[in-house]
């Protein structure tokens, strides 16, 4: 297909507004609320519906449903909205629901990688340049920062945040927030700092040095975490990355995964952090 391109087997409504530099495939359906930026490829049997706005250059592959209705019975047919940026990439089948109350949207950032399968639930937030990997399910309202790496089939309760640079191990599942740097391994747990990710973002080896004290400081100190976090205001007064662990620690409301060496209550062998 080339750019422009509309496929005659398409179900495109008149209301729909469509750029014209799009791409849309054989029996994709866009509904009458869509609007669809630049550049935006839409693969065959794709269902775009609601009242959702696409920024340019994303790509939705074979099979995706975006802005359906929120999987949730206090939802009574309210025209709620999704939002979505630019350069996206949703690859088949992934589901995204449009929000439960007309207040607030579902919100996808910028340059997100969706793998087959994943769902992100209503009213979630999700950053910019975030990983989800295939079978990953966010419940309704998660909050993803950025930079997040999502394994396959990991499971996010509703209402948990995810830190920035943060990687959830294949198939772990949390209920609680899951703090910026650190490794999720099974339910609830954490066992270190995401160092390749550190790495990758180009965190200095100086400051992953500081990371690793200020993480056995806060996170193997068997103090409450809270306690710990203003502590950690104190020894690390003027580093920013210690800084976003005590700000996120100040404003969670569900709690924060533990360290894996506090799982039942005993010390467990673990990965240095």
């Amino acid at each position: 297909m080339e750019f422009g391109f509309i496929h005659p087997t398409a179900v495109i409504h008149p209301s729909a507004r469509l750029s014209a530099q799009v791409r849309v495939g054989p029996h994709a359906v866009i509904d009458a609320d869509v609007e669809l930026g630049e550049g935006c490829e839409v693969g065959p049997q794709v269902y775009l519906t609601g009242h959702t706005s696409i920024g340019p250059g994303n790509r939705f592959h074979a099979g995706c449903v975006i802005g359906d209705t929120p999987q949730d019975f206090k939802y009574r047919e309210a025209p709620t909205r999704l939002e979505i940026g630019a350069r996206n990439i949703f690859r088949e089948h992934v589901t995204v629901h449009r929000s439960n109350r007309l207040d607030e949207a579902t919100v996808i950032g910028d340059g997100n990688f969706f793998m087959a399968g994943s769902h992100i639930g209503h009213n979630c937030r999700v950053g910019r340049d975030n990983i989800f990997a295939n079978g990953a399910l966010l419940g309704g309202h998660v909050e993803v920062d950025r930079q997040a790496f999502i394994s396959g089939n990991c499971l996010v309760h509703q209402f948990c945040r995810i830190g920035r640079l943060s990687l959830m191990q294949g198939g772990s599942a949390i209920s609680k927030d899951l703090p910026p740097f650190c490794i999720a391994r099974g339910d609830n747990h954490i066992c270190g700092l995401n160092t390749i990710g550190l790495r990758r973002a180009g965190v200095a080896s100086a400051d992953r040095l500081v990371l690793r004290r200020a993480y056995r400081s806060v996170f193997r100190s068997g103090q409450r975490l809270k306690v710990a976090a203003e502590q950690l205001a104190l020894d690390f007064p003027d580093h920013g990355l210690v800084a976003e662990w005590t700000q996120f620690i100040r404003a969670t409301k569900r709690g924060l995964c533990a360290d894996i060496l506090f799982r039942d209550g005993e010390p467990q062998s673990t990965e240095e952090a």
